[in-house]
């Protein structure tokens, strides 16, 4: 009997670690920062070409405060034909980068700039040493059958705006004195054109970046950037240009917490669906705020949210 149960111990440990090589096997080996890659310049390109861009349905790249952490979603493949989007999370120890997580997604990641929260549409985990703890609601203001949450994003002022594809707008809601205000959705600076979604707020508030289809496009939806006034109102909607956008679809864009790069993603081909991640230098951002400054003069901006 001592014999069969070691044998049984060792059958399971052998499993064990074939499944954590065939884990490991799934991406190769990467070294280095910003998950190994070449940085990109003013014009963006594919993000990690053949290791987490492929052929299929690979998006919403984030990298977690610290820059040792970076979680992507695909859609797994099952035995049955059935849509089953999966959050990938790599972590970076000794220099190199390590599958360690994967769960299904439930609203898109978005970290909080501190690092202690996984923002996750409607619910959010917490840091808990060097892991997370399990999803938590943010309560009855977020938490309403009417409102259709994909990603939420919040400033280190604890802002938060998210975006409502249900009725296809974005909307806010601030801290006061510490208690959280009721949402409401922002003006229509942000708030023209279809599909309006995937807001990002900058961590200072100093901008906000988003996408949307708008009349005089390049693309079935573009990203567009409002730099925060003096007066603390948006400015005008800028079209991220086509350094950034295409005749594409270009969508959920995020700034890395180091400040240097924008991620986001394109859907490269429609029949067979191909999304893949991109990025691009976000040296951008300020070329484009140094250009709208004169014309803000000129331009109407909301002082309401």
């Amino acid at each position: 009997m001592k014999r069969i149960s070691i044998s049984i111990i060792l059958l399971l440990t052998l499993l064990a670690m074939s499944s954590k090589i065939y884990s490991q096997d799934e991406f190769p080996i990467l070294k280095g920062p910003y998950m190994g890659q070449t940085p990109p310049g003013m014009v963006a390109e594919i993000f990690a070409p053949g290791i987490i861009s492929k052929q299929g349905w690979e998006l919403e790249g984030v990298f977690a405060p610290g820059m040792k952490e970076f979680y992507f979603t695909l859609d797994r493949p099952t035995d049955v034909k059935k849509f089953r989007p999966t959050v990938i999370g790599f972590r970076q120890q000794n220099n190199v980068w390590k599958k360690h997580t994967e769960f299904p997604r439930t609203g898109e990641i978005v970290f909080s700039p501190d690092g202690k929260r996984m923002h996750m549409a409607k619910e959010y985990k917490e840091r808990t040493g060097n892991g997370w703890s399990e999803r938590k609601s943010l309560g009855p203001l977020f938490d309403r059958k009417d409102w259709g949450i994909m990603r939420l994003s919040a400033s280190a002022k604890g802002t938060y705006v998210f975006d409502d594809y249900k009725n296809e707008v974005v909307r806010i809601s601030r801290l006061k004195d510490g208690k959280r205000q009721a949402p409401k959705k922002m003006s229509s600076v942000v708030n023209i054109g279809k599909w309006t979604a995937h807001p990002f707020i900058a961590p200072d508030e100093s901008y906000l970046i988003w996408d949307s289809e708008r009349e005089g496009g390049l693309g079935d939806s573009d990203l567009y950037i409002s730099f925060k006034q003096k007066d603390g109102s948006w400015g005008p909607a800028i079209n991220m240009g086509d350094k950034v956008n295409s005749d594409k679809a270009d969508f959920y864009a995020s700034v890395t917490p180091d400040g240097k790069y924008i991620l986001f993603n394109r859907t490269v081909n429609k029949k067979p669906l191909n999304v893949d991640i991109y990025w691009v230098d976000a040296q951008i951002i300020e070329t484009l705020k140094s250009k709208s400054q004169p014309k803000n003069k000129l331009s109407l901006t909301s002082k309401k949210d």
